[in-house]
């Protein structure tokens, strides 16, 4: 019963995304944007993706600027970064203050990192001052660390507070954090000192101090550690959240979940492209289809040529056999086989170890002891 609704509720909104294209197509974009209504903020958005692709720019703009209000600034927070940032190119700076008020802290600032300069200072030149350094801070941490991932809106406690306490203030601030399952205590430097879950304060008595319940054997991340091993950190312990510290380890953010999913997925993508000897130069984020075809041939070309050099060898081998092979022609049937089975050989080896690369089950250190094994094996299998 549950797979057919979700083979409904599939089929349906692939039914509404083709009438949305129909519309948009005989330009009636009201009854366009009226459809796109009838579902969420994350739908609607994959939905102006695909209007993107199957029509222009343009059109999204336009059933994105039709949008409630509210309804606007969800999706937009959904977007991928190419159509956020045309679309802030083509709407009124009014429009873009409305937006970026109503974004999430993180979100804000990985759009303002893709934004033009100017456009950048404009906004900023109407962001309040204490908000305006906080931007600016964060902007200024190198891109793949965990500072640039954070978000300054989480649930700070003091150790002082009672459990009572502790609930209340979760109470006043707790719509604007990222989350509040997982509050912080910090002292009077602002350094962190210990955590405590809610639901630790949901259970405890009221009178119960917090420096009394609060955990100090927290794991936590530096601003400027890679991006990369967050997302280890995240698999290895199944957190939601982890906090972020500088040098002086006081809090300056947390890192969620939802945040670290992106980076999971361009790490297995950049491990994938690797697997196949795709290297990039450019460490770009960008899409298959929204790289160059120049892009593409730079990327593939290393291995190519280092594959190329490594068949000159082998011909030069068998140019030393050549009076054999003319002897026994038959032979000569037998190389694409050879030929094939080794390049297989080297393929399954070369996954299993990028594989166990990317997961930790092995790592650089371990390259003579992955060497003398892949010997045996490939012995074996010869």
């Amino acid at each position: 019963m549950d797979n057919r609704l979700i083979i409904d509720a599939d089929v349906l909104f692939e039914e509404s995304l083709a009438k949305v294209l129909e519309l948009i197509e005989d330009k009636r974009y009201f009854q366009a944007r009226d459809e796109l209504l009838k579902f969420n903020a994350v739908d609607i958005a994959y939905m102006l993706e695909e209007v993107t692709e199957e029509s222009e720019i343009d059109m999204t703009i336009i059933l994105f600027r039709l949008l409630p209000k509210d309804v606007s600034a969800e999706v937009f927070s959904e977007l991928s970064t190419d159509n956020q940032v045309e679309i802030v190119n083509a709407i009124t700076e009014k429009e873009i203050d409305f937006i970026l008020q109503e974004l999430d802290f993180d979100d804000k600032i990985d759009i303002l990192e893709e934004l033009p300069a100017n456009m950048v200072d404009r906004i900023l030149e109407k962001t309040p001052k204490n908000e305006r350094k906080l931007i600016n801070t964060f902007l200024n941490y190198p891109d793949n660390s965990a500072g640039s991932l954070m978000t300054p809106d989480y649930i700070s406690l003091k150790k002082e507070w009672n459990v009572g306490q502790a609930l209340e203030h979760i109470k006043e601030v707790g719509m604007d954090a990222e989350t509040i399952y997982t509050c912080y205590v910090k002292d009077n430097g602002r350094k962190l000192i210990g955590i405590v879950s809610l639901s630790t304060l949901v259970i405890s008595s009221d009178e119960t101090r917090i420096m009394d319940i609060m955990r100090t054997d927290y794991v936590y991340e530096n601003v400027f550690d890679d991006q990369e091993d967050v997302s280890e950190d995240f698999k290895k312990y199944g957190f939601l959240a982890l906090p972020v510290v500088d040098k002086e380890h006081r809090l300056v953010g947390i890192i969620t979940v939802d945040d670290i999913l992106d980076v999971m997925e361009e790490e297995a993508t950049e491990d994938i492209e690797r697997m196949n000897g795709v290297i990039d130069f450019e460490n770009s984020d960008k899409g298959y289809l929204d790289r160059s075809v120049w892009s593409h041939a730079v990327n593939r070309l290393p291995w190519l040529v280092i594959l190329m050099i490594a068949y000159i060898f082998t011909g030069m081998l068998i140019t030393r056999f050549e009076g054999k092979l003319s002897e026994i022609i038959c032979l000569v049937a037998y190389m694409p086989m050879l030929m094939g089975t080794g390049g297989n050989t080297g393929s399954q080896a070369a996954t299993l170890i990028i594989r166990g690369l990317a997961t930790d089950e092995v790592d650089t250190s371990d390259v003579w002891k992955i060497l003398w094994k892949e010997i045996r094996i490939g012995t074996l299998l010869g």
